[in-house]
């Protein structure tokens, strides 16, 4: 893709698409969601080829190895030979079956409209809460 030898972490991290904007990349960073090669890594980081990045994202943890190195962000399907997934199959089967249990149909009743933003923000707030309470996916599990 790049002749880039060493590029930012969170810039990395969305640049392929495991987070969906830079701010949560780096959120993530500093809230010491991220390792690199086993180790805490800021978002500063210089990234390598060959690194090893562990991410905790939504009590899920993913494991991934850098195969090469951009700081534009691509196309999902550009952007899955820039890496590994060496996530362990028992998370991933955890992470597909919440996944598959998130997403529900919501109904309004007639004449309601279409929600407010007010509105979304509760029902967001509410789904937050909800799915990503660590209680309720162990007792989910």
């Amino acid at each position: 893709m790049s002749n880039l030898t060493k590029v930012r972490l969170d810039k990395w991290l969305w640049a392929v698409r495991i987070f969906k904007s830079r701010t949560m990349s780096t959120d993530a960073c500093k809230g010491n969601k991220v390792k690199v090669n086993g180790i805490a890594a800021k978002p500063s980081f210089q990234l390598s080829i060959d690194d090893q990045i562990e991410v905790k994202k939504n009590g899920f943890n993913f494991t991934f190895k850098a195969k090469s190195l951009i700081d534009k962000r691509v196309s999902a399907v550009l952007a899955v030979p820039c890496y590994d997934d060496l996530t362990p199959s028992e998370e991933l089967n955890k992470y597909k079956d919440w996944y598959v249990g998130k997403v529900g149909v919501e109904v309004r009743d007639k004449g309601d409209g279409r929600p407010t933003k007010r509105d979304r923000r509760d029902i967001d707030d509410f789904k937050d809460s909800y799915f990503m309470d660590d209680d309720l996916i162990e007792v989910i599990e």
